[in-house]
């Protein structure tokens, strides 16, 4: 996924979230729909982060990226330093890719 696609996407949620705050007095929309627009915004982030985390130039990504983006999100569970977080998630990538993990 290139830069383009993820800054449009961003910009999009953004705008998304911008008009559901300036018109939300002027117009009312049913509860439900609300719940399905939240949830939308966080399906396109896990969507964007799984689809990083295991694909690279069409194909499958290997073993070594997911495992280090488990370790990280782990680590962000247990409230770990976002630096921290950081390095285990490199460190892993990196170690398993060195021991032949592809």
């Amino acid at each position: 996924m290139s830069w383009a696609a993820v800054l449009t996407l961003g910009v999009g949620t953004y705008l998304l979230r911008l008009v559901g705050i300036v018109l939300r007095d002027r117009m009312t929309v049913p509860e439900r729909v609300e719940r399905y627009l939240d949830l939308a915004a966080t399906a396109l982030l896990v969507a964007l982060v799984a689809t990083a985390t295991l694909t690279e130039g069409g194909g499958f990504a290997g073993w070594a990226r997911p495992a280090g983006v488990l370790v990280g999100a782990v680590a962000a569970w247990r409230r770990v330093p976002f630096v921290l977080v950081v390095v285990l998630a490199a460190a892993t990538t990196a170690g398993l890719r060195i021991l032949g993990v592809p």
